[in-house]
């Protein structure tokens, strides 16, 4: 269905103003509306073609996909529609990539304020009278709403690992990734 969207769109609107349209709404500001179109689709056509349009446009961003797989994947639509797209998609790639890196910052509201940490070697416990593993104890400072909370957490050699690929994950993400990887050259010591 998404073909017959996107080839019904880019038919009706010359020099793809409905796809700028579409990247407007998936950029926060105002979406394109039914009511411009006149009849040229039902509401629930509408809502499909708005939905496809804007996934795409996300997903071609967020995933960093190669143009060539953009292409491929509006195969169906006939090479003038997948090139339309693409069209609007090389001119507004980084308008989109901005817009969903700021959303994502709005639902992460708390931001990391300072850090501390500690090893200490666990030699027993209740249920293992030896045992000699590492333990991280790692505090955090997170401002949240304009008031600091500390959250202290211990983590083993496994769990400590997982952070930091997270992190390093995090970091490739991030244009500006350089806090992170300083965070994580601190909590390495290097």
């Amino acid at each position: 269905t998404n073909a017959y969207f996107v080839k019904k769109s880019v038919g009706v609107c010359p020099k793809k103003i409905l796809l700028h349209w579409v990247v407007d709404g998936v950029c926060g500001r105002e979406p394109p509306r039914m009511a411009d179109y006149g009849n040229t689709w039902t509401l629930v056509e509408w809502m499909e073609l708005l939905d496809s349009l804007s996934s795409l446009f996300r997903l071609a961003v967020g995933k960093k996909t190669p143009d060539e797989e953009v292409l491929a994947s509006l195969a169906d639509v006939g090479s003038g529609y997948g090139e339309a797209v693409l069209t609007v998609l090389r001119a507004r790639r980084e308008e989109i990539r901005q817009a969903l890196v700021e959303r994502t910052n709005y639902v992460s509201s708390s931001t990391l304020q300072d850090f501390d940490w500690q090893i200490k070697l666990a030699l027993s416990s209740d249920k293992i009278s030896f045992l000699h593993t590492p333990l991280l104890n790692l505090r955090l400072d997170v401002k949240e709403n304009g008031a600091l909370k500390p959250l202290s957490v211990e983590m083993n050699r496994e769990e400590l690992q997982t952070l930091i690929s997270s992190l390093e994950a995090a970091n490739k993400v991030q244009s500006s990734g350089g806090h992170v990887h300083a965070l994580i050259r601190k909590l390495l010591g290097y």
